[in-house]
């Protein structure tokens, strides 16, 4: 906590007073991001930090390994799906980005199975990637496998985002451009999934 703190007080002391502008326009006018990210929980992939946003820039929700779930309204918890409302048909982002990343924890316990300590809620969630595991398993070396379902995950966040009939909507309509991405933590490097439906260097 206390490594946190310092990293408050130093927020305050250099990055406050240059940004303070900024905030102080967001507070009066509201939010108005351009892009919504939906990322992967893990510490080491900060869309902000990849794409050097600044406040207000992006509408990010993070999850375990930065899976969509199909559209289903119920009554159940559907906290990925409550932000792409939000962002979707309130802020009404332009921009729609599923971005994964190297070495995802979720992918390699969807391969591998959870570890004891995470099997409470992973396995279920991860349930929603069963597709794209078993698409990957039946044509991919094993020793390939982890990458390759990394980047079929974000290629199956993209197509259930389509089954939300406003996400559908909105892109017919052009008012939205859906994006996949997939990032390398040791790298640096972003992989973007062209029209090819192949991922390529940005």
């Amino acid at each position: 906590m206390n490594r946190l703190l310092d990293g408050y007080r130093r927020f305050r002391a250099e990055t406050w007073p240059q940004e303070r502008a900024r905030f102080e326009e967001l507070a009066a006018r509201g939010q108005s991001p351009h892009t919504m990210v939906i990322a992967c929980s893990d510490s080491r992939v900060d869309p902000a930090v990849i794409f050097g946003a600044g406040p207000g820039e992006l509408f990010v929700v993070r999850n375990v390994a930065n899976l969509v779930p199909p559209w289903q309204p119920d009554s159940a918890y559907h906290g990925t799906s409550a932000a792409l409302e939000f962002g979707v048909r309130v802020l009404q982002v332009s921009n729609l980005m599923v971005m994964g990343h190297a070495m995802c924890g979720g992918v390699t316990a969807l391969l591998r199975g959870a570890p004891p300590e995470a099997r409470d809620f992973v396995p279920n969630w991860m349930r929603i990637a069963i597709p794209a595991r078993d698409k990957v398993l039946a044509c991919t070396p094993a020793e390939a496998a982890q990458e390759a379902c990394e980047l079929e995950a974000v290629r199956l966040s993209l197509a259930n985002l389509m089954t939300f009939p406003w996400v559908t909507e909105a892109v017919a309509e052009g008012r939205l451009v859906l994006h996949g991405a997939h990032f390398g933590v040791a790298t640096g490097r972003l992989m973007l999934l062209g029209d090819s439906g192949d991922f390529a260097p940005a």
